[in-house]
């Protein structure tokens, strides 16, 4: 049986994957392109994903996942100067967030931490945090199949192909799994 821990890293894993997919999709000069005056880029939404990871998973149970060092006004102003620079940031964002979550045991699940002094249980704040990722994430697909228009490789079941895949899953074995295995 996979547990909550397990299932959570998972999804971590799925979401990162799918930054990851995106990016190899695109130049660093698309990855910059703002759609609208006060819109966000790819690579802006990226600095703004990095800074949040590094201040809520950098000593997770023991300090305020909010820190006084971490600037979130200057995520929104892009200063990566390439495409490495921000796959490294990108990297270095998870890499903190997937060390914390190592830490975790299922005893610490109802433990309180504080986010801007707010207390939620691990949790609940492993919830908030998944699901403000995957918000952005969502943003940053999205972008890049504007970008790439009919030049777009599907991350998920192209359009036209759902009887094929349900075909193929249902061709297997009922059995429990993430669905992340098959991918």
């Amino acid at each position: 049986m996979i547990s909550y821990l397990d299932s959570v890293s998972k999804q971590f894993e799925y979401y990162k994957s799918l930054g990851d997919k995106t990016f190899e999709q695109l130049s660093f000069e698309e990855l910059k392109i703002e759609f609208a005056h006060d819109s966000n880029s790819i690579s802006i939404i990226v600095k703004h994903l990095v800074g949040n990871m590094l201040s809520r998973w950098t000593n997770f149970l023991t300090e305020d996942g909010e820190k006084e060092w971490r600037q979130r006004d200057k995520e929104f102003i892009d200063t990566y100067s390439n495409k490495e620079d921000l796959f490294n940031s990108w990297n270095k964002g998870w890499s903190c967030l997937f060390n914390a979550l190592d830490s975790i045991n299922n005893n610490d699940l109802n433990h309180i931490v504080y986010i801007r002094n707010q207390g939620h249980t691990v949790t609940e704040a492993l919830n908030r945090q998944m699901m403000h990722y995957a918000y952005h994430i969502g943003q940053i697909v999205y972008i890049g199949k504007l970008v790439k228009s009919k030049d777009w490789k599907s991350l998920s079941i192209p359009k036209g192909e759902s009887k094929t895949y349900n075909q193929e899953k249902f061709a297997k074995d009922k059995g429990q799994r993430h669905f992340t295995e098959d991918l």
